[in-house]
């Protein structure tokens, strides 16, 4: 029978030095045996009864464990301190914000007003709302490719799929465009704002007809004072003519259009646009499709030959019509920022706020005459677009068995 001892050395005593241990260990493990030793097996190394380790103290292993936190310390943890800049700094930014969207939202009426005055104007002098829409869609072109080619905007990567999805878009915007400046060509920039304000009633309907998109019960109340203070503005109205009014609800039609078009005609999310880049492809497609309809309908009209035998100024009107075509485009683009920005909603009610603004506006400068009725007409139909734009977020309550 065999028996081991296990000798440890008291030259090496265990010491505890702030809870970190330390160790020096001298072992010595023999193995003894009762029995007779054989002298041929003392040559042997391989046998396990007189085998011997021994681990002298100058070889000792020294266990160095990590730096750990002490858990003697009695100091309690201290909670990290926040600097009383980084406030400052949510607050300054959350303003920065602020002032930037009210700048956005301060250019879209700015560009809107100045593109109905000059638009106007040039719709006045020369009778041809056709080549004036094509003027518009030719400086959008210009503006667009240049942002393109010198990259100030990402020019996107377009297959004849997505031209296919677009181009349906694309004519219905060329129409609601050219039966706008119809409109202005025939009656006051104040009526036809007014009669425009009636597209809420045609997007319910186009939408009930084309999406299966039902309206609430408050939605159908809010077209009721829309489609009231039309008629009773349309009534009262000094420039009426039926010409501006039907070039007007043709507008409204053809614009609703182009928003269910877009929510029934998707492209694939992988090849999706931006509204910009969208906006931007429209305005190059409608200028192509519009151009050969200007030439066969109304020939070439803005010549300076033939603004000049007209009597009419030529760089009057080039003068015009470029700044009412640029800020057509400018409106349209900051428009499209603001709604990246803010929600449908938001946008919706900074529409109808607009329009007042334009409505406002035109009568101021070109002195046009309304009588209180009228007023009070117009008054009722821009309530109405508002209450619809804050009625359409309220959904009906799905019925139960």
């Amino acid at each position: 029978m065999q028996t081991a001892a296990f000798t440890l050395s008291p030259s090496l005593p265990l010491r505890n030095i702030n809870n970190r241990f330390t160790r020096s260990l001298n072992l010595r493990l023999s193995a003894k045996s009762n029995d007779a030793v054989n002298p041929n097996a003392a040559s042997s190394s391989s046998s396990f009864t007189r085998q011997s380790w021994s681990i002298s103290p100058s070889s000792s292993f020294k266990f160095r464990p990590l730096p750990l936190l002490s858990t003697s310390d009695p100091s309690p943890p201290r909670a990290t301190s926040v600097p009383e800049s980084a406030g400052e700094s949510a607050d300054s930014s959350s303003l920065i914000k602020t002032l930037q969207l009210g700048s956005l939202f301060g250019l879209w009426y700015l560009f809107n007003i100045y593109f109905n005055i000059y638009n106007k104007q040039v719709l006045k002098a020369c009778h041809f709302p056709v080549t004036v829409t094509v003027v518009q869609f030719a400086v959008g072109t210009v503006l667009v490719t240049f942002m393109w080619a010198f990259n100030l905007y990402k020019r996107p990567k377009i297959n004849r799929a997505m031209l296919a999805a677009i181009l349906p878009l694309a004519v219905v915007h060329t129409l609601g465009n050219l039966f706008t400046n119809m409109s202005l060509g025939k009656v006051a920039v104040s009526f036809t704002h007014t009669i425009k304000a009636m597209e809420p009633f045609f997007s319910v309907i186009l939408s009930a007809m084309f999406l299966g998109e039902m309206p609430t019960p408050w939605v159908v109340g809010s077209l009721l004072p829309i489609v009231g203070g039309v008629a009773l503005a349309s009534v009262t109205e000094a420039s009426f003519n039926w010409a501006g009014f039907w070039s007007a609800m043709a507008s409204n039609v053809t614009n609703q259009s182009r928003n269910v078009l877009s929510k029934k005609v998707m492209v694939k999310q992988e090849e999706s646009l931006d509204n910009i880049t969208l906006f931007s492809i429209i305005t190059i497609m409608s200028f192509f499709m519009l151009a050969p309809v200007a030439i066969f309908t109304e020939g070439v009209k803005f010549t300076p030959a033939y603004l000049q035998s007209a009597g009419l100024n030529v760089r009057q009107v080039y003068t015009r019509s470029l700044l009412a075509a640029l800020c057509f485009h400018a409106y349209q683009q900051v428009s499209y920022m603001i709604l990246q920005r803010v929600s449908p909603v938001t946008h919706s009610v900074g529409n109808c706020v607009k329009r007042v603004v334009v409505i406002v506006s035109s009568v101021i400068i070109f002195k046009t005459p309304v009588s209180p009725v009228n007023a009070f007409g117009t008054a009722i139909a821009l309530a109405g677009v508002f209450l619809y734009s804050r009625v359409k977020r309220i959904k009906s309550k799905p019925k139960t068995a």
